[in-house]
């Protein structure tokens, strides 16, 4: 599955993940039951250890269907991308590249040697040394690695992460990127906008699929509609609240009309 799902990244064909910043694996595993591409565990925002980690990874292994454990590293390190590779991911985002050095290090620390500088351990990833040279010598052609966009000094070296072998995908992050851009929060502006074209014709130009968050259902059409590749659609956490939010009003006009 994981090489078929990094296949379809690399051909640009339709992929929807969703977020998950919840620390309970009933939320991973039920999320996974719907049939997502994969599920994103974000350990920048979010509290998770990598023990935590591993119970969500868990969760989504746990579930029916065929959805791939991803997960965001809190930064573009290598012994914190190793902890989180010897879980048993299979896709990695790091946050704010702002170079192709940047990016070179984020590739060399997702691959064993020779092709980077990734350290061999019988982890969970190879099922604890009863799958050990078998993970090891596929591990380098299955991993998803995903690439962030999300600052000023990004989008000046858009072109030349993108030219970086074994960079799956870009994915923009909207939140931080309309920040960096002054108009956080602005989905609609011109600004920003304009910057995710920017980086969407520069990696097309490439062959690199760019994707984004859409943390509402509106923001799916509209960010389809300015041509991204994929999307992570929507966050466990803001469903949780929405449905929360529905239900309350739909009792407090229930009991305003008694």
């Amino acid at each position: 599955m994981t090489a078929d799902l990094r296949a379809a990244f690399q051909a640009r064909e339709p992929v929807c993940g969703s977020w998950i910043s919840l620390a309970d694996p009933a939320v991973a595993e039920a999320t996974a039951s719907l049939d997502y591409d994969f599920l994103l565990i974000d350990t920048e925002h979010a509290p998770h250890s990598v023990e935590t980690v591993t119970d969500l990874v868990r969760g989504v292994d746990a579930a029916p269907g065929d959805t791939a454990p991803f997960v965001r590293a809190a930064w573009n390190d290598p012994v914190r991308i190793k902890r989180l590779l010897d879980v048993g991911v299979s896709g990695i985002m790091v946050p704010m590249l702002e170079s192709h050095a940047d990016a070179e290090a984020f590739v060399s620390a997702t691959r064993y040697p020779p092709e980077g500088e990734r350290g061999i351990a019988a982890s969970r990833a190879a099922q604890y040394g009863l799958d050990f040279e078998e993970y090891v010598a596929r591990a380098n052609d299955e991993l998803v690695t995903i690439g962030q966009i999300e600052t000023r000094a990004g989008l000046d070296a858009v072109e030349e992460i993108a030219t970086v072998s074994g960079l799956d995908a870009l994915f923009i992050g909207p939140a931080d990127l309309s920040g960096a851009l002054s108009v956080f929060g602005e989905w609609e502006s011109d600004e920003l906008h304009e910057a995710m074209e920017s980086v969407l014709s520069t990696a097309h130009a490439h062959d690199v699929p760019v994707g984004t968050l859409a943390s509402t259902n509106d923001q799916i059409d509209n960010w389809l509609s300015l041509g991204f590749d994929y999307l992570i659609a929507g966050i466990d956490v803001s469903h949780m609240l929405a449905g929360s939010v529905a239900a309350k009003e739909r009792f407090d006009n229930a009991m305003a009309e008694r």
